[in-house]
């Protein structure tokens, strides 16, 4: 293994799972919160570690990895609830950049989305990093991997489509939404590495979301892994970076 070490960043066991089971874990460190996996994947040195749920853990988890390892990109992978009514369950959204929708500074005259007294709100992907995901086969015909905005906060929405939340599309023109992907990109964007976030649909954040997210994980799972999968294999090039 001769490439820098890649981070891939998921909030649950199921989304690192596939991971772990197809590549030969070398080492593992416990914390009091989370477990960081040291894996040969694809012949990359990959750091495979979950985070948890929500922006804090996130945030907490990716600023450690990148001290502790630096690795030369991030990749964030999990689910995600579909804003843009072209998405379906099982396709996959590659982040274009990711956002912030419950950060509201609103009241103090700031757009809704954009943290206070920064140029912050919203955190571009890396355009290689894109370009290989974009050009994954996934196994089923009946999904496709698209790229978006991808917006976060710390809600599991399941009342998107009423009046109440017509600014996640109208205001900040947002495609997919979930609890993670904007904290690890601010954090990757404030330390100057490389990231993009890989999201498969599991539900269309509305009444039946709670249902859909457990029924479909497995098989979002996959898709994710699939995505990743060609990002590693996309070009050594990428990992060589100075």
């Amino acid at each position: 293994m001769t490439h820098p070490k890649v981070c891939v960043i998921g909030a649950m066991d199921e989304e690192i799972r596939e991971f772990l089971s197809h590549g030969k874990i070398l080492k593992t460190v416990e914390r009091k919160t989370f477990c960081v996996h040291e894996v040969s994947l694809f012949d990359f040195s990959v750091i495979v570690v979950k985070c948890g749920i929500g922006k804090v853990f996130a945030a907490l988890i990716t600023q450690y990895v990148l001290g502790e390892y630096g690795p030369a990109a991030v990749i964030s992978t999990g689910v995600a609830g579909a804003l843009s009514a072209k998405l379906r369950i099982g396709d996959v959204v590659v982040s274009e950049d990711c956002g912030q929708h419950d950060m509201d500074a609103t009241a103090l005259g700031f757009e809704r989305g954009r943290i206070p007294y920064t140029d912050f709100r919203f955190f571009k992907a890396d355009r290689e990093l894109i370009r290989f995901a974009l050009s994954a086969d996934l196994e089923s015909k009946d999904h496709k991997v698209v790229s978006g905005r991808i917006l976060t906060g710390d809600q599991f929405m399941t009342g998107v489509r009423g009046e109440s939340h017509r600014f996640l599309t109208e205001e900040l023109g947002g495609d997919a939404i979930d609890m993670e992907s904007a904290a690890i990109a601010q954090v990757c964007c404030v330390n100057e590495t490389p990231f993009v976030s890989v999201r498969t649909i599991s539900d269309y954040a509305d009444s039946q979301a709670h249902l859909d997210f457990n029924q479909f994980l497995p098989l979002i799972a996959h898709n994710s892994f699939r995505i990743v999968k060609r990002i590693l294999e996309g070009h050594a090039s990428l990992w060589q970076r100075p």
